[in-house]
């Protein structure tokens, strides 16, 4: 599970990373082999050999049905774990909807969408602020926030983000019930209005 505060910054690609690396690790394992193979380090004749070895070609020849059959079955394998790979990083990143009351009969849910629409129009509301965006992810039971903000001009980003930490994201935690809400804050400086020369 990724750590709330890491979900606030950035999607985590944990999974996608450890399983590049690890097929890094084994390309470069087996190209140092054959590396010290090639340059016979391990014998002058085992350099020598051909890269498909006789004895293992006539095993394989002894054996031809198991031998297609293990190889359909490490492709079949090595597909579908690379499709499982692929649809895991397309997928869309969640945006839990909290639960504020989870009494039997009169639990009370609040949509992801109306949470992250409420902290931007509160947002907007600061002194500075030109225009909000929040967005709510992580999991249900440690919600995240990515909040970004675009500043008016000549607004001073120090003050904007006393004022978005004392009364906005205060508002939030008390609002969701949550002691913690790890936020990921993306501040953009407005631009000057053009003038329009004549």
């Amino acid at each position: 599970m990724t750590p709330p505060s890491v979900a606030a910054l950035a999607r985590s690609y944990r999974t996608e990373r450890v399983v590049i690396s690890l097929v890094g690790v084994i390309a470069l394992a087996l190209g140092a082999l054959a590396l010290v193979v090639g340059a016979g380090w391990v014998g002058s004749f085992r350099a020598l050999r051909p890269v498909l070895d006789p004895i293992a070609v006539r095993t394989l020849g002894d054996w031809p049905n198991l031998a297609r059959g293990v190889a359909i079955g490490a492709g079949v394998l090595l597909a579908v774990l690379g499709v499982l790979l692929v649809l895991r990083t397309l997928r869309p990143e969640r945006h839990p909807d909290l639960a504020l009351d989870e009494s039997a009969g009169s639990g009370l849910v609040v949509a992801a969408g109306a949470i992250a629409e409420a902290i931007s129009t509160d947002a907007e509301q600061v002194g500075g602020v030109a225009r909000a965006r929040a967005t709510v992810v992580g999991d249900p039971e440690t919600p995240a926030l990515r909040l970004s903000v675009w500043l008016a001009e000549g607004a001073r980003v120090k003050d904007v983000w006393r004022e978005l930490d004392a009364s906005v994201l205060s508002r939030a935690r008390e609002s969701l019930g949550v002691e913690s809400l790890p936020t990921a804050v993306r501040v953009e400086m407005g631009a000057a209005e053009r003038q329009r020369v004549r």
